[in-house]
């Protein structure tokens, strides 16, 4: 039987044909980045709505970390326009922020400092209030308490994980961009970190940008997913409504599809 699978069409934008939205709390229209004659972000565009996780999946390079760096503010785009929180990121980034956060083991906090100190710097940062207060209540929720005076440059991999998760949270952000937030850690952690996770979503009614090669985490968590193939969105679904349509077992099969590009 030949196979009837459908195959993306890079040139295609799925995303392109949602209609405008400004309550989205995430909407992206055109957005482009270019290094030098490197278009690392193609054009994209798309809406994340309030209140759900979605998903920004895709193979190395394909752009996810180029667009999430893009939507912190840490890169200027080339070309398009993002708005975060209903307000315009490159006109009024200074008021949006403080409502978001961002967490990536990949990403190193000042290593000489304590967990705590580290914890301290980013909470005065972002204006918490009483912020020993809060710094002791993540430590209890995450497991960090025995750790709280260790340096950062001497946790393992998955103490890593859960400080910069801390990090993360330290501002009860309306709006949490998560890199591999599970990256490191064992079944049983990991699991305990994505019902946390949700528990957080449900009472802050949060709204959370994942990126993740874990497709079980994914299928989890994610209520809506963005696939991303060399810079361009390719397709975009609920898990379930994806995995039918590529007449695939599970998530991961659609993933391995889209990358291989059979």
């Amino acid at each position: 039987m030949p196979d009837r699978t459908p195959s993306p069409d890079p040139n295609a934008s799925p995303s392109s044909r949602e209609p405008v939205d400004d309550r989205a709390v995430i909407a992206v229209d055109g957005l482009t980045k270019r290094f030098g004659e490197v278009v690392a972000v193609d054009r994209i565009s798309f809406r994340v709505r309030g209140g759900i996780t979605t998903a920004l999946l895709g193979g190395n390079g394909a752009g996810k970390t180029t667009t999430i760096a893009m939507l912190l503010g840490l890169l200027l785009p080339s070309a398009g326009r993002i708005r975060v929180l209903g307000r315009d990121l490159a006109a009024s980034r200074y008021e949006v922020l403080p409502r978001m956060n961002f967490s990536s083991p990949y990403v190193d906090l000042p290593q000489r400092l304590t967990v705590r100190e580290n914890l301290e710097v980013y909470a005065r940062l972002y204006g918490v209030a009483k912020p020993a207060r809060r710094i002791e209540a993540l430590a209890g929720e995450l497991d960090l308490t025995e750790f709280l005076e260790r340096p950062s440059g001497r946790l393992s991999a998955g103490q890593k994980t859960r400080v910069m998760l801390a990090k993360a949270l330290v501002n009860e952000p309306d709006l949490l961009l998560l890199d591999e937030p599970t990256a490191s850690l064992d079944p049983d952690s990991a699991d305990w970190i994505r019902t946390y996770l949700e528990r957080y979503q449900a009472r802050r009614q949060a709204t959370i940008l994942l990126a993740s090669h874990n497709m079980a985490e994914v299928e989890r968590l994610a209520g809506d997913v963005l696939m991303m193939k060399r810079g361009r969105i390719v397709d975009r679904g609920a898990p379930r409504a994806l995995v039918d349509r590529y007449g695939r077992a599970d998530l991961e099969e659609v993933f391995l599809h889209i990358a291989r590009g059979e």
